[in-house]
Formats: structure tokens, sequence, C-alpha cells
């Protein structure tokens, strides 16, 4: 579903299909909206990947960010769902069918706010899907008063000052046991493009917190979910290349450092060129504590947070069988009434 090619412009991909056919309807956000731009990266991926769109499921809630994947993969399967309600319906969906290769794209307020739960639960499972948060700090669509993520000490002209400390969307992750933690910047495409193929290709729950800015209300330079912040403030951990198992790419040279190879579930791999030559994205504590001194920092860091490859996706714990169970026939998925009588008398 994921055979990697370098398809030249212009033309189509190994499978046949034009960058265009992964596209979907006009884009009604705010013009400039960081949302836009990760839809954009996330066409671009599955064109390069050589995505079948009929093998995709996207999953949202509500929210700016949820009216997102109206704007990708048109001919793939879609549910926008309930307010932070999500993670059930994508639970249920990949049980029913685990061969669908999912994207869900939520936001601050829709995951770390009335979704917090859903979102927990869903990543102790180890759903195998990619877990999109577009992360502003506000509620854009009800006119931008602060969500669970905004800056403590923030003042906003319209929602007055933020006196409650934020949730930390990769922190959250990290200890709910989800084994791909990564956070990125929508002004930062190449970065957004490489996480999400590694994503693509993770066998369980990987998240993605991508700071997106909004423009309406919350671009202000003193906020670190602007713009500006974002572009003056983000410290790479590392620069980051995917390279797949059906056929490697090459990636832009990086600044001289360490070179670390992470080997994917499905063989293939992520090549890490270390910016901080202590920092390992496979230790778990060593993320945590990454996290919370740059949270005291102020520093906006990205990149690959955590990896773990060992945990089994829900599937696999489930020990489904091969045929998805959307596929079989009542008779293989229905007891026979022999069966239920004798659970029933087995009850009086």
């Amino acid at each position: 579903m994921t055979e990697m090619t370098t398809p030249r412009p212009g033309r189509v991909n190994a499978i046949g299909l034009a960058q265009a056919d992964y596209k979907g309807l006009p884009s009604t956000l705010c013009q400039g909206c960081g949302h836009n731009s990760i839809a954009n990266q996330i066409v671009q991926v599955a064109y390069e990947m050589n995505v079948r769109p009929h093998e995709m499921l996207k999953l949202s809630g509500i929210g700016c960010s949820s009216k997102s994947p109206a704007y990708f993969l048109g001919q793939s399967f879609g549910f926008n769902t309930l307010h932070g309600r999500m993670p059930s319906l994508a639970t249920g969906a990949l049980i029913a069918n685990h061969h669908l290769q999912a994207i869900a794209v939520s936001g601050d307020g829709d995951s770390a706010s009335i979704g917090l739960g859903q979102f927990k639960h869903l990543l102790r499972r180890n759903v195998r899907m990619v877990y999109v948060v577009e992360n502003n700090g506000v509620y854009g669509l009800t006119k931008g008063q602060f969500s669970a993520t905004a800056d403590e000490g923030q003042s906003l002209k319209y929602a007055g000052t933020n006196e409650f400390p934020p949730i930390d969307i990769c922190m959250e992750a990290i200890l709910a046991g989800c084994g791909f933690v990564a956070r990125s910047f929508s002004g930062d495409a190449a970065q957004v493009r490489e996480l999400m193929k590694a994503a693509l290709s993770h066998r369980g729950t990987a998240v993605l917190d991508i700071i997106s800015p909004c423009v309406a209300f919350n671009n202000d330079d003193a906020s670190t979910k602007s713009y500006s912040y974002g572009k003056e403030h983000e410290i790479p951990l590392h620069g980051i290349g995917f390279i797949p198992k059906e056929a490697e790419i090459e990636i832009e040279a990086y600044d001289p450092g360490e070179m670390r190879v992470v080997e994917m579930h499905d063989g293939s791999r992520i090549q890490l060129r270390k910016l901080e030559a202590d920092y390992d994205p496979t230790d778990r504590l060593g993320a945590m504590h990454r996290l919370q001194w740059a949270q005291e920092q102020q520093e906006f860091i990205t990149g690959l947070i955590y990896l773990n490859e060992s945990r089994p996706s829900l599937a696999e714990t489930s020990r489904l069988v091969d045929e998805p169970l959307s596929a079989l026939p009542d008779e293989r998925i229905r007891p026979p009434r022999a069966t239920l009588e004798a659970l029933m008398s087995g009850l009086m």
C-alpha cells in the first residue's frame, strides 16, 4: 500500500495516479491557515508513497482541524465524528477492517480537552493509525477561546488571560504508551513530510503534534503557537529523512553530526542525524525529560521525540484473522443456534 518511488513532476506514480488524484475539495479555512499546509503535505506524501486511496480511511472530530480531511484523499473513505469522540469510531472501524490504513486529524481542543480520555485510551490500545493533532492553542471555530494547550499567562484580545498550565500532547502520548511520538511545525513542510512518511509505516498509533498557527485568533508574536515564534525558535532535535524498504530515496545533506538508523517494523528505516549529541529518541524517560525541559525554557523542539517498535498493535493483540471482519460471511461471525441455546441454558 505504501511502496515508495520518486515520481517525476507532471507524471503519474507507480500505481498510475497523478498528484491531483490525491487532492480533495477546495479549502474553506482562513487564508494562510497552517492546517492547509498540512493537508498539502499529506497529498504529496500519499502521491510519493503510492498510497491506494480506496485502502485509506480518514477520520476527524469537530473543529477547524477536523475540516482538513475534506481537503486531501478525496477518493478514500471518510467519517467526520462528534467532538472528542473520533478515537472510538477509529477503533471500531479498524477492528472491523484492519487492512485499512487510517489518517485521523484532530485539534488541540478535540484531543486535549473534551476528547482527552478517548485520545489516551486509543494510544494505550495501540490502534494502527496516524493521529495528527493540528495544534494552535485556541478554539478557532468558535472565535478564539483558549484551548488546553494554550500557554500559561498568555493574553488574547477576546479571550483575556490564560491562568492554567498547558497540556503537552507529546508528553501525554508517551505516558499513555504511544510508540511513535513526533512534533513539527506546519511552516516546516519538509520535516512534516518526512515524519508523515515514517508515521504511515509505523506498527501502531503514530502521533504527530503539529503546531499550526491560527492566523485569525492566535498569531501574536509572543505566542508559542504563532508563525513568527515557530520560525524564530524552532529547534530540530535531528535532521530526519525516511528510507522505505522497497526503494531508498535520497535525502538532503544535513549539518555534520552523529548518524542513527532506526529500523521500522516492516523493514523500513528512519535515518536520524543528531543535532543534539546526547538525544536518543528510543529513551522514554529521556524524551519526557526533554519535553519538560523544553516547556520550562519555552523552547520549540521538533522531530521524532520517541519511538518504540516493540508494542503489538490492537489488531495483533486481539488476534484478528487476516481477512477483515467486515468481509466475513454471517456463518463465520455469528455463532450457530445450538451454541446460543447452550449458552442460555447455562445461565438458568
